[in-house]
């Protein structure tokens, strides 16, 4: 028996919901075109079901997958705006497969998706009359982020977001550039909201301060300035602090930022948080909450390419942000967090000093310091960890791009783009050369 008829072998929905959304997809290195998709949905009833084909039946009908099952449902799982994740969805969408959930209406986007014959998979519910379109997050795809990798280019690179949003800086007249940011700006307003996708959810900040604050172990106050006012703290949780350059938001950070919230409803566990006495007072007061806010720093792509060079961040800090607003784990995002966060600027943080700083297993960044010795010195450091999604982050998915090059460039050649060429091929190897001998020369003074 297949995996598709496991999931029909099991018990039914009793009826069809008008508002449990279903919506389906490969969902390969999740970005926030993928969860913008879901945000959508989410938005036209109560419930989302998300579908995830196999990698099967991803190779028979549009090519490899770079993130295999397992991964994608990590990913999927991990959106705030996603109420269950369903494996083993079938490529070309069945009435009988999404009717065995209770969802009536099936949601995508305003781009055309075709099976294997050229045939619209969506043909059925269409014809059913239980179809709905939403527009397509423009400017970011798979196949965008696929090119990136292939051709080692950097002109997605962003200098100041802020700058950006405002319409300051970026390409074209300053009205193309006033009216982008404003575009850009929407974006993060509704990737900051709730998990019903209408109410605001999380807190975003910038922060300031010069090149050498972000990038190095400088003492620094800095500046932080509010973009979008959340729901904040509530009384009794703990403030976390977690940082990095969340490149091609993965499994790996998804995995690390579980295990964060794992960490910190044990120990609210232990001291009584999940008590029905305690549970009562916290509803009687408006509703449950969970025990823990954790913010989370992003750095700067110029941040990024000082310390592992090429072309990273392959996701500028804009897409990169995106990605980590519309993970339920997270509940506050501060733009351009500095590389090693000091004593300065954990005090100085306007949602307050964390209670804990954590840090996972992961070492895909070349270090010649510790960029952690502040919240160890403050005693409130903690590391996550060896989980099975440690070895997965950005290096390890371009490497997966590259192990299979000619499969990757067949799959863009199929979706109109140029031909890569050997040009392109060299010059990354170039730059990872580079890399590597300057990460030896970090790792022998350090």
């Amino acid at each position: 028996m297949s995996s598709e008829q496991e999931v029909l072998s099991g018990p039914p929905a009793p009826e069809l919901l008008d508002d449990r959304i279903w919506v389906d997809g490969c969902w390969d290195f999740f970005h926030h075109g993928h969860a913008g998709a879901m945000l959508q949905a989410r938005q036209l009833g109560t419930e989302l079901y998300v579908g995830v084909h196999s990698d099967e039946s991803i190779l028979e009908n549009k090519g490899p997958t770079v993130m295999n099952l397992r991964e994608r449902l990590a990913a999927v799982d991990a959106c705030r705006w996603v109420t269950r994740s369903v494996a083993f969805a079938p490529y070309v969408t069945q009435l009988d497969f999404i009717s065995h959930v209770g969802c009536k209406y099936v949601v995508h986007g305003d781009d055309i998706t075709s099976d294997s014959s050229g045939e619209d998979c969506y043909r059925f519910v269409k014809a059913a009359g239980r179809f709905k379109v939403v527009k397509r997050t423009p400017s970011i795809s798979t196949t965008d982020l696929v090119g990136r990798m292939l051709l080692c280019t950097r002109t997605h690179f962003i200098k100041s977001l802020e700058k950006v949003l405002a319409g300051e800086e970026g390409s074209g007249t300053e009205a193309e550039k006033k009216a982008e940011g404003e575009a850009m700006l929407t974006r993060v307003k509704q990737y900051a909201t709730d998990e019903t996708g209408k109410q605001p959810g999380a807190d975003v900040y910038f922060w300031s301060a010069s090149k050498a604050a972000k990038t190095e172990d400088t003492e620094e106050k800095g500046v932080f300035r509010p973009l979008l006012k959340g729901s904040g703290p509530k009384p009794g949780q703990r403030v976390v602090y977690v940082d990095g350059g969340f490149d091609l938001f993965s499994s790996g950070h998804i995995e690390f930022l579980r295990q964060v919230i794992l960490a910190e409803e044990d120990l609210a566990r232990k001291e009584g948080w999940y008590e029905q006495q305690a549970v009562n007072e916290r509803i009687g007061k408006g509703t449950d909450y969970s025990p823990v806010f954790v913010v989370a720093g992003v750095h700067d792509d110029e941040v990024i390419n000082y310390w592992k060079g090429v072309n990273y961040p392959i996701m500028n800090i804009y897409e990169r942000g995106l990605c980590v607003l519309q993970c339920k784990y997270v509940n506050a995002v501060i733009f351009g967090a500095p590389f090693a966060p000091t004593k300065s600027y954990l005090t100085g943080s306007p949602l307050g000093t964390p209670d804990t700083v954590y840090h996972g297993p992961t070492s895909f960044m070349p270090l010649s310091y510790d960029p952690y010795t502040a919240p160890k010195e403050m005693g409130i450091f903690q590391e996550i960890p060896s989980h099975d999604f440690q070895e997965v982050n950005a290096g390890t998915i371009v490497q997966r791009i590259m192990k299979s090059r000619d499969l990757y460039e067949e799959r863009q050649r199929k979706k109109g783009v140029k031909a890569i060429g050997e040009a392109a091929h060299r010059q990354r190897e170039i730059l990872e050369e580079e890399q590597r001998r300057k990460e030896e020369k970090m790792a022998s003074t350090a």
